[in-house]
């Protein structure tokens, strides 16, 4: 069954699953009527939850249906699920996959996320709880990149983490405030740019999710073996040891304040270096490396979330965009090289003349 890319409309794809289901409905005990969406997210992918079981044996319980229109990526999908459980990092479980219509059936990990769990324990005023769940997603993120090893994942390399900050000036800057990049700003971003991809390229290389953040971590329940579930990792590379620390503490939905920040990315450097994974001997540029890292990341996000809601029509993300704005800013003003874009950021909002900067 080949379908081309978008070929088929939402309703037409979900009846399409549901025939794809139906072939597997005795084997997993699936109850078809009890299919209903489980979550979405920023591609074209998305999830049903149904009653079923995993195993022969097993009591009814429930596992996710995927629709994942190609060219989503179910390749990727069961190729990291296999490095990750290899790993001991807690995933689904693929237990069937039709790569051409792009449908999956897989295990489910619930529906208690780390974005659910880490904001009842912000709003709790509940640090503990806060840093027991980050430490345990350290934990896991270290055992992955321990079992890293280069030619597996696609590299993450120079032309990649340009192309991902090119989304800015197209997006955020063309599409959303109508504003052509002048040969200023053009020069800011490629100093910038260089910056960030130069610091990029010199850290140690390992594996890498991409998306290690709270929104796609989960819970374990009991008795699952161990702490989070780790869900959307089909786009890893292989790329910079301290890119998933960054967009784990530097999150779309999420803000700590810099003490909690320093206390997990502490954590992490002391363990990881005692694990002997290569990160930098001197926490403080590692701390470094980590910002810069993380401005690769906002500014990419910049441009997607304008892209997500311009072509795709997905408008929620928007309401995110001062959040990374911010952590732009803040990084930006940190260290003088980069400063040049933190006045750029100023000027984009129209906050040149308040706060006095110029070009």
């Amino acid at each position: 069954m080949t379908l081309p890319p978008l070929q088929d409309s939402p309703d037409t794809r979900l009846e399409l699953l549901k025939a794809w289901l139906q072939g597997h409905a005795a084997r997993y005990a699936l109850e078809l009527d009890t299919l209903v969406p489980a979550s979405s997210d920023a591609s074209f992918r998305r999830y049903f939850r149904l009653a079923g079981k995993a195993a022969e044996g097993e009591s009814v319980g429930t596992l996710i249906a995927v629709d994942a229109p190609p060219p989503e990526k179910c390749r990727e999908f069961v190729q990291v699920a296999q490095l990750l459980e290899a790993a001991g990092v807690h995933v689904p479980r693929v237990l069937e996959v039709d790569f051409e219509a792009g449908f999956m059936l897989v295990t489910d990990l619930g529906a208690a996320s780390y974005l659910g769990a880490l904001t009842e324990a912000q709003n709790r005023d509940d640090p503990r709880r806060a840093r027991t769940l980050m430490r345990d997603a350290l934990d896991a993120l270290i055992r992955w990149q321990l079992t890293s090893r280069e030619g597996v994942l696609p590299p993450f390399d120079e032309a990649f983490l340009r192309r991902e900050m090119e989304l800015m000036p197209e997006w955020f800057l063309g599409r959303h405030l109508g504003r052509e990049a002048d040969e200023k700003t053009r020069g800011v971003l490629d100093r910038t740019f260089a910056l960030l991809i130069a610091s990029a390229r010199a850290q140690p290389q390992v594996f890498m999710l991409r998306d290690f953040m709270p929104r796609n971590l989960m819970v374990a329940a009991e008795p699952a073996p161990v702490n989070p579930g780790v869900l959307d990792f089909q786009d890893a590379v292989y790329g910079p040891i301290t890119y998933d620390v960054a967009s784990l503490l530097r999150d779309a939905f999420l803000s700590w304040d810099e003490e909690f920040e320093l206390d997990c990315f502490v954590y992490y450097w002391e363990r990881a270096k005692k694990a002997g994974l290569p990160v930098d001997p001197d926490f403080g540029e590692f701390y470094r490396q980590v910002e810069w890292m993380g401005l690769q990341r906002h500014i990419k996000v910049l441009g997607l979330f304008c892209r997500i809601n311009y072509r795709d029509g997905k408008p929620h993300y928007m309401k995110d965009l001062p959040r990374f704005i911010g952590y732009a800013r803040k990084v930006a003003e940190r260290y003088a090289p980069l400063r040049p874009f933190a006045r750029l950021l100023d000027d984009l909002e129209g906050r040149a003349n308040e706060v006095g900067y110029t070009f």
